[in-house]
Formats: C-alpha cells, sequence, structure tokens
C-alpha cells in the first residue's frame, strides 16, 4: 500500500441487510466513514483523503444500488484503486428474504428498487444485480439472525484489530437441519461422528460442556479428522493470504448445531490460532433446540 493514501472499506449489500449499522460501528473504531457514496466517486474520495493528509488513514464508504450500472461502476473504481496501490476490502452484508422483508415491514418503507411492484420483487431485483459483487466480496456477513449489537461485535471482532496482519478466521457451528450459514466460505460435516444427542447423560448439554468434548473427541476418526483438516486448512489460508483475501468464515455443521459441530470448531479454532491466525469462534445454533 501506498504511505500517502488511507485503507479502503467499501461496505455494500443487500438493503436491510444492516449497512448503516455496519458503517456507524466503523465510525466508533475511528474509522473516516461517508454514506451512500456512488461508486464513481471511490477514487476521488481516496485521491483526497491522502491529499488532505487525514487524521485517519482508514477510510469506509458505504456504497447501494441505485443504477444498472453500479456493478460496473464499483468494479471499474476497485480495480483503479488497486492500481493506484490502495488496499481496497469489499464487505457484504447479506439477509434472508424473509427477514428482509420482516424488516421493511416493520420500518413500514418500500424497497428502493420495487417501484410498483411488489417487495419481494425490489429484494429480488437487488440480489441479481448485486450477485457478482457477493460473489468477489472480501467478507460477507449474514445478518439474518443477528441483533444490532450482535452485528456491531461482528464488525469489531473483524476491524477493531486491523493492524494485525494476515488472515482473520471466523469458525462458526451450525445445524444442518436449520440450513447452511449463507456466509460461509468453508463448510466441513461432522455428522460422520456419533451423535451425543443419543446418550441421555450428554443430550441436555452441549460442546462446550467438557463430557461432550471429550466424548466427540475420542470417537474413531475425530483425531485424524482435525489433524488432517487442519493441514488443508493450512494449504488454504496461505493461498488466500496470497490472493488478499483478508477474512474467511469457516462453517463446521452436525444435525442439531448443539454437540458435535460445537465441540469440533472450538478445537480447529484453537488449531489455527496456534497457527498464528487471528480466530474467532462463533455457535450459531446452540439454544435453538
Amino acid at each position: 500500500m501506498s504511505t500517502t493514501e488511507p485503507a479502503f472499506v467499501v461496505i455494500t449489500g443487500m438493503s436491510g441487510a444492516g449497512r448503516s449499522t455496519a458503517a456507524k460501528s466503523l465510525e466508533d473504531l475511528g474509522w473516516y466513514v461517508i454514506d451512500n457514496l456512488p461508486p464513481g466517486l471511490l477514487s476521488s474520495l481516496a485521491e483526497e483523503a491522502g491529499r488532505v493528509n487525514m487524521a485517519t488513514d482508514r477510510v469506509a464508504a458505504v456504497v447501494d444500488v441505485r443504477s444498472l450500472a453500479f456493478t460496473t461502476d464499483l468494479n471499474a473504481a476497485i480495480e483503479e484503486l488497486d492500481g493506484r496501490g490502495v488496499g481496497v476490502r469489499v464487505v457484504f452484508l447479506e439477509a434472508s428474504d424473509e427477514e428482509l422483508v420482516r424488516r421493511f415491514e416493520n420500518v413500514r418503507r418500500p424497497h428502493p428498487l420495487q417501484g410498483d411492484g411488489r417487495l419481494v420483487d425490489g429484494i429480488d431485483r437487488e440480489r441479481g444485480i448485486l450477485r457478482e459483487v457477493r460473489a468477489n466480496a472480501d467478507l460477507v456477513i449474514d445478518t439474518s439472525l443477528l441483533n444490532v449489537h450482535e452485528l456491531r461485535k461482528k464488525i469489531v471482532s473483524f476491524f477493531g484489530g486491523e493492524d494485525r496482519p494476515g488472515l482473520k478466521v471466523n469458525v462458526v457451528s451450525f445445524g444442518y437441519k436449520y440450513g447452511l450459514p449463507v456466509d460461509a466460505d468453508l463448510v466441513v460435516d461432522c455428522r460422520f461422528l456419533p451423535n451425543p444427542h443419543w446418550v441421555p447423560e450428554l443430550r441436555p448439554m452441549n460442546g462446550l460442556d467438557a463430557p461432550v468434548r471429550d466424548y466427540v473427541l475420542s470417537q474413531p476418526g475425530a483425531k485424524e479428522f482435525l489433524d488432517g483438516y487442519e493441514e488443508v486448512l493450512g494449504v488454504v489460508a496461505a493461498g488466500y493470504t496470497r490472493e488478499g483475501k483478508g477474512y474467511a468464515t469457516l462453517a463446521v455443521g452436525c444435525t442439531g448445531g448443539k454437540h458435535r459441530s460445537v465441540a469440533m470448531a472450538e478445537q480447529l479454532g484453537a488449531r489455527l490460532r496456534e497457527r498464528g491466525m487471528d480466530v474467532q469462534v462463533s455457535h450459531r445454533d446452540v439454544g435453538r433446540e
């Protein structure tokens, strides 16, 4: 990166998915944030920030869909900034259609792209326009099950220690019966291990409890799986770093997201920390039963 130009984060994603909350969270961390910036002005913002020697070297811009040229304009702006040595990271906020409909209905506002159609029509149109941006984003955050405070905590966990180099990894356990995490980069299936649910004394506990953890880790194949996948993740993490990807989400699943996936997620998180990675571990579905 150039020493005269600030680091850049572009916050985008689905309307109603929490862009404003993410922006405010970065402001609270000392970032300089501009809301509703047209993609074509990103380069001008970087140039001006460098020219006036801003007090902060962390700048974020919130951009959203206002025209069919959104994707082209954003890609062109990012390519231009990359060519000038400005490190640009794209954060994409995601949520399920059902949750977005609920949020818009709660605030009694139309979707910006629904026009004379239904709310779901606007959401579907926006997803189509943003498909390529989402695919190329550095960090995708699914806010469907997050409240405002939980989203702020995620933003702080990813950007609060930005001076620390290397890949930031979010390991999240989940239950397949509740659906795959839509923001996962990699998915691990732990259903090959015996389920503690069928052990009466273990059923009320979860994978954070020592008896469940010890039961899961003592099963044939558990240690071999952890050893092998740790090595795979080391290769993947090195590749992500070479490609400039700063964030990755590893989803670890079992049937209900309560026992096996929780225990294995904790173990994978600990092993990745030992390799020097910046890791946070969360458990999406614990407590849902």
